[in-house]
């Protein structure tokens, strides 16, 4: 089956190399030529773990290809995927000008029936403006369907997703595109994978909905560990004793600064707008987003107050940049607030970071002083704040941190130590929603 994918991002990119790897014969398309070319080359444009060796696989293999001519690879597909960027507007509502583009596009060039995926996260009925759009500019030439198919990729660990999802969602009306995209996915079947099939518009909402809330149970918990650190209780304690109830579940019961990335702070407040051009408000979701900032901002006080009360002319080592471990994406990442406000008040900062560093420099601060690893960020420091859990920054050598220091504190803002034992280490030592003391082994 010849399947095009429109939008060679981090969506785009994993989509195309997973369907190749199920054996579908996959062109990638972007107007960006620099991208292109890079793929051309073997080189992949974005970091996510295991993708590079699965894009040079299935391109020997002859299943994967990239071009920036769109129209050949429309012409060619049964299946067109978009998987364009949906940013959001200042009014935090979904931007669809690069879908409807592509929708004008798969219009000029139909030869034939086409089943036309929104892999991109659009708002609920996306699905009925692009249908509108390919049959008026097509003047009904050929038949085609829309299919809503969201994806729930998580970055740095995208491939395993998309190999092993906890479920499909096909949103269509035509049961000829539904055989056709249960096709495309016959490998899932054999392990299992639960399928939802429904229509456009709920495929879409599913996607936003998931996302909501999942931020959801991020910021419950931060707002809990706000409530631990004021009445001597443990964080760490109230999640696992919510999360072994099977009807909440222990994931992302972790506090921490709040949550980042391209889904969560994008969706949210796109739901809110969904709401209110539906004549609701969704309030929920807006306390969500307010206290997710609040979240942020207080991070930085806990920063000034472990620093004394203030951090103008203190040295103060970053680690982790991203918005989480195992990816270069900074885009909302909480780093960007509390670098930004601690340049503000006159901190000096040496940040490391495994892999976003280079987009980091596009986003923080001019006065940042990027650093080899770990312990070059902690060289001088009078205080290092791990904002990204970064697996490598969970086994620090203490001794070795404690002698690059001027001073041996550490905020913790992922939780990533225990607080006794770094205690014991000789730090001062400070995290999230952990204030009771630590309760004696056995």
């Amino acid at each position: 089956m010849h399947i095009a994918v429109v939008g060679s991002g981090y969506v785009g990119l994993v989509t195309g190399a997973c369907l190749a790897d199920f054996g579908m014969d996959v062109t990638c398309v972007d107007k960006d030529e620099r991208k292109i070319a890079m793929l051309q080359r073997g080189e992949v444009p974005i970091y996510e773990p295991g993708l590079d060796a699965l894009i040079a696989k299935n391109a020997k293999a002859g299943r994967l290809r990239f071009t920036t001519d769109v129209a050949e690879a429309v012409q060619r597909a049964l299946v067109v995927f978009i998987a364009v960027g949906t940013p959001p507007r200042e009014d935090g509502s979904a931007d669809l000008s690069y879908v409807t583009q592509v929708a004008e596009t798969i219009a000029d060039h139909l030869n034939g029936y086409k089943v036309v995926v929104t892999k991109s996260t659009v708002p609920i009925g996306t699905g009925q403006i692009i249908e509108r759009i390919i049959r008026e500019r097509s003047g009904g030439k050929f038949p085609f369907s829309v299919v809503s198919n969201p994806e729930f990729l998580r970055e740095g660990s995208a491939i395993e997703d998309f190999m092993r999802p906890d479920r499909v969602v096909i949103g269509a009306r035509d049961p000829q595109a539904i055989a056709i995209m249960k096709d495309i996915y016959a490998p899932l079947y054999l392990i299992e994978t639960p399928f939802v099939i429904t229509n456009v518009e709920s495929a879409e909402l599913i996607k936003y909905a998931s996302n909501a809330f999942l931020a959801t149970k991020v910021t419950f918990i931060n707002e809990v560990a706000v409530l631990c650190e004021r009445l001597g209780a443990d964080v760490h304690h109230v999640a696992k004793g919510m999360g072994l109830d099977r009807r909440i579940g222990p994931k992302f019961l972790h506090p921490g600064p709040g949550f980042g990335g391209s889904c969560f702070p994008k969706d949210t407040r796109a739901l809110v707008d969904i709401a209110q051009q539906a004549g609701y408000r969704f309030a929920i979701v807006e306390a969500v987003v307010e206290a997710n900032e609040r979240i942020k901002a207080r991070m930085v006080e806990k920063i000034r107050k472990a620093c004394g009360g203030s951090v103008a002319g203190q040295v103060i080592g970053i680690l982790g940049l991203a918005f989480k471990p195992e990816t270069d994406d900074m885009r909302e990442s909480p780093a960007i607030p509390i670098v930004s406000e601690l340049v503000k008040d006159g901190a000096k900062i040496r940040a490391f970071d495994p892999a976003a560093m280079e987009n980091a420099k596009e986003l923080l601060p001019a006065e940042v002083v990027y650093c080899q690893d770990a312990y070059d960020a902690a060289t001088g420091a009078d205080c290092l704040v791990i904002i990204t859990e970064w697996n490598q920054f969970r086994s620090l050598d203490l001794e070795r941190l404690a002698a690059c220091m001027a001073k041996p504190l550490v905020v913790d803002l992922r939780n990533v130590y225990e607080p006794e034992k770094m205690r014991e280490a000789g730090f001062a030592y400070e995290c999230v929603g952990r204030a009771a003391t630590q309760l004696p082994k056995g």
